[in-house]
């Protein structure tokens, strides 16, 4: 259903354009879930804008992004607002951010109703109410009238979801859904996107720093760096067996349960190279403990790795588990 070839994002700095994004590839098929993580800076959040059309001012795009056959990087603002809402919705990080503080949440579900489906006033209240029963908000008839603030986070969370299904889109974008709540709730999230795309058979792209989230709710994961993708493929087998060293020291760095008190967890050193310090070779090199002399002339291309349904970007990955 969706196709990403090689995206490229130039972002304005100081210094002239730099490649914040640089040629991510992938595919989404629906009913699909893909999970996106990495640390802060490598490109995920962008990479969700791009997919949007939400980029901020000044960048510019290239490469494909398709959508059922149809060409989305070259869509003006006009027709990209008729597509958002409609065939993509977005969950935001932070639902008080995403939701207009001077706006009744019945009115902000109901105007995507009204915009793309054409509904009347009355008919759109009550699908906003009925969105509301789906997300399983409690009291959702008497929090049709309420404003954000009146609201807690995993309310306001759910009223998000809520907006972002309203028009029953083909794919949904969850950029960092549960950052801001606590364990209980953001299981109860994360178990009403599994539902919801068991439902209706939309793709989800899920976007986590929370390694435990992604190894649990995904059914494909993609790893990134530096703006590239550097290593993907099942879930599964990525967290059993990762071939690229940065996907290796991201997987030792999170926390698990029976280690001995005391115990010191996994560090990478250094940190994510900035825009436009991303050098000739891989940018992953001054960060490699496996580092050798062609890392730091020659950027990796990407292949394919056994079994076929997985993909690398390293010239000296690890083998075995």
């Amino acid at each position: 259903m969706l196709e990403v070839t090689d995206l490229r994002v130039q972002l304005p700095t100081a210094r002239g354009p730099a490649a914040a994004l640089r040629g991510v590839s992938f595919q989404l098929a629906r009913g699909d879930t893909l999970g996106l993580v990495g640390e802060s800076g490598c490109g995920k959040s962008l990479t969700a804008l791009a997919l949007a059309g939400l980029l901020p001012e000044g960048a510019s795009l290239t490469g494909s992004i398709r959508l059922d056959g149809q060409e989305l990087a070259t869509l003006d603002d006009a027709a990209w607002c008729r597509l958002r809402g409609r065939r993509i919705g977005m969950v935001f990080q932070e639902p008080m951010s995403a939701l207009n503080p001077l706006h009744r949440i019945g009115h902000q579900i109901a105007e995507g109703l009204r915009l793309h489906q054409g509904l009347g006033a009355v008919a759109a209240r009550a699908e906003s109410l009925r969105l509301l029963e789906r997300v399983k908000l409690p009291q959702a008839a008497h929090r049709l009238g309420a404003y954000p603030h009146q609201l807690s986070g995993g309310q306001r969370q759910r009223v998000v979801i809520a907006i972002a299904l309203a028009c029953g889109p083909d794919l949904l974008i969850a950029d960092e859904p549960t950052t801001a709540l606590d364990t209980t709730v953001q299981r109860e999230v994360l178990d009403l996107l599994d539902e919801l795309v068991a439902e209706s058979g939309m793709a989800l792209l899920l976007i986590s720093h929370n390694l435990a989230v992604m190894a649990r709710r995904v059914r494909r994961l993609m790893v990134m760096y530096a703006g590239q993708v550097i290593e993907q493929g099942p879930a599964e087998a990525l967290f059993r067996a990762p071939s690229h060293p940065y996907t290796r020291g991201l997987f030792a760095a999170r926390p698990r349960l029976g280690l001995p008190r005391g115990t010191r967890l996994a560090t990478l050193p250094g940190r994510v190279p900035a825009l436009g310090d991303e050098g000739s070779g891989c940018t992953f090199a001054d960060r490699c403990a496996q580092v050798q002399a062609d890392c730091r002339t020659t950027a990796p291309t990407e292949r394919t790795t056994s079994p076929p349904d997985r993909s690398l970007r390293c010239w000296h990955p690890v083998v075995g588990p």
